[in-house]
């Protein structure tokens, strides 16, 4: 098994090599464990699920974008790695020439954070970009931001989590803020929260929306109406690109894994779809003691272990929560909020839920949730850099 070591040379020079081999490919995936082996809040992800995120011939975004990974040796060790993407999708709706990177780790080193980014941005200007934006693993659809406070607390599922060290490093390259993201928590015994339900029942009364559970039975045809919601939703969203139906169907068959039925919600109105909202159990919590690995000694011991972690999970994520334009500050939010809330709290029993991510500046979303009891806890930063 190949290790990883900080290096004795500190002043030895950073070399930085794209991943083409099987051995650089170790080192990537497995870097994290390097830097994060006295963070008490980090959760080693699974390994498999890692490989395919950057598997060309798995992930779908890679069926219309390009991605490369460059890793940094200093002292024959591996110390850093980034991941640099450029979707051509992206760039023809927002009239950019923008390149992405993500999945950035790097020991506490300026010199090696800058020889990364300086092949990221190399690659990019290679290709005729010329504007640098990230943490973003491919599109802010994917994992996004650099964790800036809130360092104590464990990520929850698809969320990053890094050092404090990072901003310095990112900031000393050069690379600005672009936008904060918020993640906000809500405790089960929230009073503020409990106040509001009672509103919402009443709203209730009136509204003539139906919320409904995700039909499991009719899955591509549920998955058809979500796919169009969610664009109409997102559509004049800061750095929004539209996920194609096969990422759609990626993501859809990843979370039916470990989501409910009862957490996915879609809003109709006269039949037609306005709205839905997606709220998981935290797979972070369940992954946790894994390790990274479902298998030991060619056994499924983390699989079954997996499996058995899922019943126990305690906490939950709202990932996604969009009405179509037209259709807002009719309560129909508000409605499938507390159904979600009904049924994780009072029938699965978590104790409390992430709500992430939102942008800075959608004040109309961040005091709709601070007043129902949200606790801005984390905050995430996009950076970028013009490259002419």
């Amino acid at each position: 098994m190949l290790r990883l070591r900080l290096p004795q040379d500190k002043a030895a020079p950073v070399r930085v090599r794209q991943v083409r081999t099987w051995r650089d490919q170790y080192y990537f995936t497995r870097l994290p464990w390097l830097i994060y082996r006295n963070d008490p809040a980090w959760i080693p992800p699974l390994l498999i699920e890692v490989k395919e995120f950057l598997n060309p011939r798995r992930h779908p975004f890679l069926q219309h974008g390009t991605a490369v990974q460059f890793l940094a040796c200093q002292d024959g060790c591996p110390v850093g790695r980034v991941l640099v993407s450029e979707d051509p999708r992206y760039n023809a709706k927002h009239g950019s020439k923008t390149a992405c990177f993500g999945m950035f780790e790097s020991i506490e080193s300026p010199q090696v954070a800058a020889a990364l980014l300086k092949a990221a941005a190399d690659w990019a200007k290679s290709r005729g970009l010329n504007h640098l934006m990230g943490p973003i693993d491919y599109s802010i659809n994917y994992p996004c931001g650099l964790l800036i406070e809130g360092f104590q607390y464990p990520p929850r599922v698809m969320m990053n989590h890094n050092p404090a060290y990072y901003e310095g490093l990112l900031e000393g390259w050069g690379l600005t803020k672009a936008k904060d993201l918020y993640a906000w928590w809500f405790d089960s015994d929230n009073e503020r929260l409990q106040e509001w339900t009672h509103r919402v029942r009443r709203v209730e009364q009136r509204c003539r929306a139906v919320i409904r559970p995700f039909d499991m039975n009719n899955f591509d045809h549920e998955i058809e109406r979500c796919a169009k919601v969610y664009a109409a939703t997102r559509y004049d969203q800061w750095a929004f690109i539209d996920l194609t139906p096969a990422e759609f169907r990626y993501f859809a068959k990843r979370l039916a894994q470990f989501a409910r039925p009862e957490m996915v919600l879609i809003a109709e109105l006269d039949g037609k779809a306005v709205g839905f909202s997606i709220a998981v159990p935290d797979f972070n919590e369940a992954i946790r003691p894994l390790n990274g690995r479902l298998t030991s000694w060619g056994m499924p011991i983390g699989a079954v272990r997996l499996f058995q972690r899922l019943r126990q999970v305690r906490s939950a994520r709202v990932m996604v929560l969009g009405l179509v334009p037209g259709y807002r500050h009719r309560g129909i939010a508000e409605q499938m909020i507390y159904r979600t809330i009904e049924h994780g709290v009072g029938r699965l029993g978590f104790e409390g839920a992430e709500l992430s991510w939102t942008l800075e500046d959608n004040h109309a979303i961040n005091r709709t949730v601070a007043a129902v009891g949200g606790k801005l806890y984390k905050r995430y930063r996009i950076y970028e850099k013009g490259l002419d």
